[in-house]
């Protein structure tokens, strides 16, 4: 039974002057994807998965150079296009994330809908499973389309109260074949402490 790890980069280096996708993880981020890359819960890992951002294909990296695997990069894997507002600043951008589950049928202030990027996260998904192979799954990407990615897998309503805890850097698992989740979001330190 195959497991899929689904895993929100943890801490960016926040630059309004760059585009969002291209942030890299701050010093605290890195530290902390580093400290998960040598968790024993990743030995059965075969394939590593991740969106083409920055912060998210520096995350995956930290683990495949620990388990000496290669990142196979999917650019759909994406978090929710959020281009049409660019950077907020936090209290602006809470605001408008709440907007963004609350209303998943509308684009708020030009943000890609809840929906069309919940069906997005969920074609990639599928995607990556439908090639055979043996062994675990990680896949690393965002907190924003693992929530939704999260809520369909759980069979739940897209909703703010299933987001990850603040700071990234959270995983939740599901089996490979029934897609039945095995736990919600945990941080890394509490899956490293299991």
């Amino acid at each position: 039974m195959a497991t899929v790890r689904y895993l929100s980069h943890p801490q960016v280096a926040i630059d309004p002057a760059v585009p969002v996708p291209d942030w890299g993880l701050s010093a605290v981020g890195l530290a902390r994807a580093q400290a998960f890359a040598a968790a024993p819960i990743l030995s059965g890992t075969r394939r590593i998965v991740s969106s083409a951002e920055r912060k998210a294909v520096e995350t995956a990296q930290c683990v495949a150079d620990a388990l000496r695997l290669t990142v196979e990069i999917r650019e759909a894997m994406h978090e929710n296009d959020r281009s049409a507002t660019g950077y907020l600043p936090p209290p602006e951008f809470e605001t408008m994330a709440d907007a963004f589950f609350a209303r998943p049928l509308e684009s708020v202030r030009g943000w890609e809908r809840a929906v069309d990027a919940q069906a997005r996260i969920l074609r990639e998904t599928e995607a990556v499973l439908a090639v055979p192979g043996d062994g675990d799954i990680l896949l690393v990407g965002h907190g924003g389309v693992g929530t939704l990615l999260l809520c369909a897998l759980s069979r739940h309503a897209i909703m703010r109260l299933r987001d990850q805890p603040p700071g990234g850097g959270n995983l939740f698992a599901f089996d490979a074949t029934s897609r039945i989740v095995h736990h919600g979001w945990r941080s890394i330190e509490e899956v490293i402490g299991s």
